[in-house]
């Protein structure tokens, strides 16, 4: 064990730091483009109209039926074959939004089906538009349902980054290589590129996990809902106190 670490790691700091910032930005820009087009696939996906539905339910099986390995190559080196050229992170990101959006459409649309149908029709009865019921009503109790899955998805998403070296995509695992291929110690290394994915991944992880737990105690997460409520309690209490004084007298 003496022998094993002899990488000269300050040597390459400057460089894992840059490695670290790509691959954040990977998981960051894919996480919020998987999110946006899953949830526009999942409303596909519940329309009436069946030519949507169709096309939604093509989409959502035919990626998540296909490696992302495969998506990767296809949209870096298929597309330039075809004359279409992307940029390494324009061509990880789209490979990570398409691949992952298609799960997170089915967590979605679970979750906005798992909605009580007298749910909306409480809302239509007090005169809710489609609109107004779904964005105060329904996505407030389906994102409650969703989180557990969607926070999975991206702690898989953070680690799926680790695909793109591949393409060269300069994040930790393409770092990882460069070392190794400086100092052939390769046990070493992907020691250490391991140990700082797992000290990205576990705390991330266990804050979407007391996130999740706050949700579900019916926290409010927002300062306005926090005033909101806070304001509502304390004219709860004065109403009470009101209340007891009249029967007093």
């Amino acid at each position: 064990m003496s022998g094993l670490f002899q990488v000269p790691w300050s040597d390459y700091r400057p460089d894992l730091v840059d490695a670290l910032w790509r691959t954040v930005s990977y998981t960051a820009v894919s996480f919020v483009g998987a999110v946006l087009l899953g949830l526009a696939v999942a409303l596909l996906r519940l329309s009436k109209a069946w030519p949507a539905r169709a096309v939604a339910a093509v989409y959502t099986e035919v990626f998540k039926n296909v490696p992302l390995l495969a998506i990767i190559f296809l949209t870096y080196f298929g597309l330039a074959s075809a004359g279409i050229r992307l940029d390494v992170f324009t061509a990880g990101c789209l490979s990570l939004v398409v691949f992952y959006a298609a799960y997170l459409s089915e967590i979605f649309r679970s979750a906005i089906s798992g909605v009580h149908a007298g749910q909306t029709e409480a809302g239509e009865a007090l005169g809710l538009g489609r609109a107004g019921i779904f964005g105060h009503i329904v996505l407030p109790q389906a994102v409650r349902q969703a989180l557990p899955g969607t926070n999975t998805m991206l702690v898989d998403l953070l680690k799926s980054t680790s695909l793109l070296v591949t393409v060269s995509a300069a994040e930790l695992m393409s770092e990882g290589r460069l070392i190794t291929s400086a100092t052939f110690r390769a046990l070493e290394v992907y020691l250490v590129i391991s140990a700082i994915y797992f000290a990205l991944c576990y705390p991330l992880s266990q804050l979407l996990l007391l996130l999740e737990r706050k949700v579900r105690a019916g926290i409010p997460l927002s300062p306005w809902r926090r005033r909101r409520l806070k304001a509502a309690r304390v004219l709860l209490a004065s109403a009470v106190e009101a209340d007891m004084k009249a029967g007093a007298v």
